[in-house]
């Protein structure tokens, strides 16, 4: 019997590359876009050419809770179990705490947390009613686990989801269901403007592995945390960052001034 993965946000980016890896796992996958249809053809085309089906859907999260409809619409599509749910869609912030305002704090929180709440929730009914376990896997950020200068409403909602996934895993683990995060460092994407370079070519002195990451290290991650070898793994944060999270004290100790305090 195929596997069905859902994958939101895969017209680009860590989604797309977690949604090839997917289908080249096994996988046939649902596909979400919000501005870039054609990134989102484009990925199924990769998914198809890995010899799985692929259905493709708009998602958005600024119109919940209807939108999360797509989940059921995909899944139907492809065969209608479902079997793994990456939830990555999100991103942006709205500025400086002091400046922040409360408009701006609530879109963030609807995109990164309300979003991924209501679209983890309406597949793991799925999953549910199917009773043949599943998997799902929030793409959170490092800033799931540390603050950033201007990215009030970002860290808190990240953290947030980082709670909703520990606490998803508590209560699904009875119906065979994991859950567990992926929190990205600074990666080559169109969300920090640095697609289609070689990650060896992005020096970052500060980061013990010398370099920003991938989309395909990424992906690799969110596919281990879908497949049958992951089994026995939930409630977890895999910090996928070559160390960043790590050099805290050392990095605050060499600072030379306070520019840092601006963002």
């Amino acid at each position: 019997m195929s596997r069905t993965a859902i994958v939101t946000a895969s017209d680009s980016g860590i989604g797309k590359a977690s949604a090839v890896a997917l289908a080249r796992a096994g996988f046939d996958v649902g596909i979400t876009w919000h501005e870039d249809e054609q990134g989102a053809l484009g990925t199924a085309e990769e998914v198809r050419a890995a010899g799985r089906r692929a259905e493709v859907a708009r998602l958005d999260l600024e119109q919940l809770p209807g939108a999360v409809d797509v989940v059921d619409e995909l899944a139907e599509a492809l065969g209608g179990e479902l079997r793994a749910f990456v939830s990555n869609a999100g991103g942006g912030s709205g500025g400086p705490f002091l400046d922040l305002p409360y408009e701006e704090w609530r879109t963030r929180m609807r995109v990164n947390l309300d979003g991924a709440f209501l679209g983890m929730q309406r597949a793991a009914r799925r999953m549910v009613a199917a009773g043949t376990g599943g998997r799902i896997v929030a793409v959170t950020s490092v800033h799931e686990h540390q603050p950033r200068v201007g990215a009030a409403d970002y860290v808190a909602a990240k953290h947030g989801l980082g709670g909703l996934v520990k606490t998803a895993a508590v209560e699904l683990g009875r119906h065979g269901i994991t859950v567990n995060s992926v929190g990205p460092g600074e990666v080559a994407t169109p969300l920090t403007g640095a697609e289609d370079v070689d990650p060896a070519d992005e020096a970052r002195p500060g980061v013990p592995l010398g370099r920003v990451g991938s989309a395909d290290e990424m992906a690799a991650v969110v596919a281990f945390l879908c497949s049958d070898e992951a089994s026995y793994v939930t409630g977890a944060s895999f910090v996928a960052d070559g160390g960043m999270t790590q050099m805290g004290p050392m990095a605050g100790s060499h600072l030379g001034s306070d520019d840092w305090r601006d963002g």
